[in-house]
């Protein structure tokens, strides 16, 4: 007599039989993509709650929003531009400045908001079945909402310290979108390695902190390499760092006298490139451990 199938080789051809699929299973990359596509109004919601409730605790509520890269501002310009005197080699300074941190916060923020964006949430990811990408999707969308929010204060300051208005401005638009996605990318990445290991929440501000300085966000990185013999793969680590190329291109479309002879050569072609790397190979990326968010 030949033995029976075991059990689990039935269920197995009768979930088969009735359509049945294992629960938490990773989909299909273009099933996945219809999913997070139907949560839009989710993700859109879920951003601006997160960003009502950010400085809700607070007196001044949403006014921290401005208020914070402002006074980052003021710090490192009393601190680079007064006392370590950067200012003498950049024209135009204070612009120069506001729109370096402005455009920098965005990226910085939104990578700190990616690496918490599962282990944060993970009761959210427990509790309900949904594309674990719309969470860091969302927090990007939230930094995007407070750019916005603070680009029309930037543009004041600007107008206020001489840059007035001119169609050269909408150069910054295709630059943001850039940036955009390379931020929502890089913050898949690390949704992924935060959920799996927490403690880089913890690593993230100092990494951060070495990559800031390295963007030319207070000072010219153009002035910096020609005073200095660098060896070549540092000049190009420079040129190419995508913090310090979203950055020039919103400098270059806002201040008159930034002009084209201080953007990297081929700027718009390395904006585009790690646009999209980012943000495709982001994506697959944080997709491929789909079933692990949220188990352990």
């Amino acid at each position: 007599m030949s033995s029976p199938p075991p059990p689990t080789a039935d269920l197995a051809s009768l979930a088969a039989r009735h359509g049945l699929t294992v629960s938490g299973a990773r989909p299909s990359l273009p099933a996945y993509l219809r999913q997070l596509w139907s949560r839009r109004h989710f993700i859109t919601a879920f951003a601006t709650a997160k960003l009502t409730a950010q400085y809700s605790q607070a007196k001044l509520g949403q006014v921290w929003q401005l208020m914070t890269p402002l006074l980052n501002a003021a710090v490192y310009y009393l601190i680079f531009g007064k006392i370590l005197n950067t200012s003498k080699d950049v024209p135009d300074f204070v612009p120069f400045l506001v729109t370096g941190v402005f455009i920098w916060t965005f990226t910085a923020n939104s990578i700190m908001s990616g690496t918490r964006a599962i282990s944060g949430n993970i009761g959210l990811v427990r509790a309900l079945h949904f594309p674990r990408a719309s969470l860091p999707v969302a927090l990007a969308l939230q930094q995007l909402q407070q750019l916005l929010f603070s680009l029309g204060a930037l543009v004041v300051i600007l107008t206020v310290l001489g840059e007035f208005p001119r169609w050269s401005w909408l150069l910054a638009v295709p630059a943001l979108v850039l940036q955009c996605a390379f931020n929502t990318g890089l913050s898949m990445v690390l949704a992924r390695l935060g959920a799996r290991t927490p403690d880089i929440a913890q690593l993230m501000p100092f990494v951060l902190r070495t990559w800031m300085y390295a963007s030319g966000v207070m000072f010219s990185i153009p002035h910096i390499l020609k005073d200095r013999d660098l060896p070549e793969f540092v000049v190009l680590a420079l040129k190419c760092n995508p913090a310090a190329v979203y950055i020039d291109l919103v400098r270059f479309a806002f201040i008159d006298s930034y002009t084209a002879d201080r953007l990297p050569p081929h700027v718009w072609a390395l904006a585009l490139g790690w646009a999209v790397v980012l943000a495709v190979g982001g994506f697959v990326y944080f997709w491929k451990a789909e079933e692990q968010y949220g188990r352990g």
